[in-house]
């Protein structure tokens, strides 16, 4: 069975629950964008999707790509497939419209992103990168670089890549020894080795443009001493660049998506933005690819609760538990989607994919949000929520979109082990954005030791503040859900304190903190989806209903355990610094 993208979900999301089409016309650049319009491009989006990508998905994992002497060939179907994208408009939507871009707000490519990596996740690696590669470049890169490059990359008509990772310097670019020297005409040779750079050689455009993290002759050792050059495949005059794939992996998943090792030999590149603030420049590339991973995490959850719901609508094994229907009498053929224990499993998956898109939809309105709104303090508070929301929902949707994928497994019985039906490939291939884009448990250090306590939390406790005015105190549910987020706050200060007697406490808890962070914000989603199901036309308010039981008998007692392990560790450290301090 292929992927099917459900417009309708998405639009009672962004329409009921968000409010998003009425916040985004609002903004300058979208005036005359209205819902009718938003709606329309997304049923044009999942008839693509469905119609087109979809059914490669399978040929994508059993032909994979091919590599021979330096060349990569895509799977069959990948080339014609990219170029009906391409020729659809699709490559970047939110790239503005002086650069071939359609200048549609960042929702619309987040949802886009979100039906494409669950259709195929293999054959949306490719354009994957385009959208933070065009941010990148329109900030940090001169107008000559702009002018022939931007409008390649908005197009999709070339390609990008993002080449970071050393084989000695996994996460810690500080170590990343690839050497670019300046040259007379104002370029550089760029010289060294990277590993696990998805798309750095294929057959689907005629040129890559390699976004390359360096280190200038006279640039300080560690992270501050990094840069950033653009490094082509085809050099402007033509002719081929210095740039040679030396090898593909052979992965877990994505067989789909060439993972390269790739070699600079003296290849000639420019640089982006300033001498040694490559990481600032390479940062606004991670950052959009980080929502757009954890969007990965809610597709393929999608894309694996498709099957398995399909799967038990179809399968009878047993009796159902409890009173017997007489019409059936003692006939052992029950759909396994009767059984209480599969519907558990059902709806809870189904209550994390609703609710992951209520948070990373609404972050990718603040991202049009901090760029266009004409209040600098709207502005403020839309930065804030995406940096300190896209490590929690990188994290945490991608962690969920691996177990619940193989929870969705567990319906099949043994028929999910086999290939057949196609569940254990999206287990494979869900299991690497856990990884990619700074690990999970990255994030998770980057969300509360760089971003919550530098300030003591006070940037953290605006965010969850801004959660709380959004709901109703009179409502027992919206009750519940701010009675989390206070209890979150309270947490984020005791975590402040005790990290003062243990520096080494922040790092510990970070993952649970993080966790703690994602379940309170689901609650504050599913409140809000509550409330919007309650007064909807024309939604399945049944469906809506399971997944509301599940999440709040399933998902949300883990937020009192969480909270628990880490007042445990911060009770443990201020007892003793006391007991310090008496002997």
């Amino acid at each position: 069975m292929d992927y099917q993208p459900h417009p309708d979900d998405i639009r009672f999301v962004l329409n009921a629950v968000l409010g998003a089409p009425a916040r985004l016309q609002a903004l300058a650049p979208f005036a005359e964008i209205d819902g009718d319009l938003q709606a329309q491009v997304l049923e044009e989006a999942a008839r693509f999707v469905g119609s087109a990508i979809a059914p490669l998905n399978r040929i994508g994992d059993t032909v994979g790509c091919r590599f021979n002497a330096g060349a990569v060939t895509a799977p069959p179907g990948f080339p014609e497939a990219y170029q009906a994208f391409v020729d659809g408009g699709w490559p970047a939507l939110a790239a503005a419209t002086a650069d071939g871009g359609q200048g549609l707000p960042a929702v619309l490519e987040a949802v886009l992103y979100e039906w494409l990596s669950a259709a195929n996740h293999g054959f949306t690696m490719a354009p994957g990168l385009l959208h933070g590669a065009y941010d990148c470049l329109k900030h940090h890169g001169s107008d000559e670089l702009k002018a022939r490059y931007l409008s390649k990359i908005a197009t999709g008509e070339w390609l990008a890549t993002m080449c970071l990772t050393e084989a000695h310097a996994g996460s810690d670019l500080g170590q990343v020894r690839t050497r670019a020297v300046p040259q007379a005409d104002g370029s550089l040779r760029v010289s060294g080795s990277k590993i696990f750079i998805s798309g750095g050689e294929h057959d689907l455009t005629p040129n890559i443009v390699h976004l390359v993290l360096c280190r200038l002759p006279d640039a300080p050792a560690g992270p501050k001493g990094l840069s950033l050059a653009l490094v082509p495949k085809q050099l402007p005059d033509g002719t081929r660049n210095a740039v040679h794939c030396d090898r593909i992996e052979e992965k877990m998943g994505l067989h789909g998506s060439p993972t390269c090792a790739m070699r600079f030999d003296e290849a000639t590149g420019w640089l982006v933005g300033e001498p040694n603030r490559g990481l600032a420049a390479m940062f606004v590339m991670m950052n959009a690819a980080r929502l757009h991973v954890a969007l990965q995490g809610i597709g393929l959850l999608d894309a694996a609760w498709q099957k398995a719901d399909a799967y038990a609508r179809e399968r009878r094994q047993m009796r159902a538990p409890g009173p017997q229907p007489a019409s059936r009498g003692d006939e052992a053929a029950y759909l396994i989607a009767e059984h209480p224990a599969v519907r558990r499993i059902l709806d809870t998956q189904r209550a994390w994919i609703d609710g992951g898109r209520a948070l990373a939809y609404r972050t990718a309105v603040m991202l049009d949000v901090a760029k266009h709104d004409a209040d600098p303090k709207a502005q403020a508070r839309a930065q804030r929520w995406c940096a300190m929301v896209t490590p929690v929902l990188k994290a945490a949707c991608t962690q969920q979109g691996f177990t619940g994928a193989s929870e969705c497994l567990q319906v099949f019985g043994g028929h999910g082990y086999v290939r057949e039906w196609g569940i254990e490939q999206v287990l494979r291939d869900v299991r690497v954005s856990m990884i990619y884009e700074g690990t999970n448990e990255i994030q998770a250090i980057d969300l509360l030791v760089r971003k919550v306590l530098p300030d003591g939390g006070a940037a953290m406790s605006a965010v969850l503040i801004e959660l709380r005015d959004e709901l109703d105190a009179s409502r027992e549910i919206d009750a519940d859900a701010q009675r989390r987020l206070a209890q979150l706050r309270y947490l984020t200060t005791s975590i402040a304190m005790a990290a003062h007697a243990a520096p080494s406490l922040p790092y510990e808890v970070a993952d649970d903190y993080l966790r703690v962070t994602m379940l309170a914000m689901l609650g504050w989603a599913w409140a809000r989806i509550d409330l919007a199901a309650g007064s909807a036309e024309g939604i399945d308010g049944e469906r809506w209903a399971r997944a509301s039981a599940a999440f709040h008998r399933h998902v949300l007692p883990e937020f009192e355990m969480r909270l628990g392990m880490v007042k445990r560790a911060c009770d443990a450290v201020t007892a003793a610094a006391t007991a310090a301090a008496h002997a």
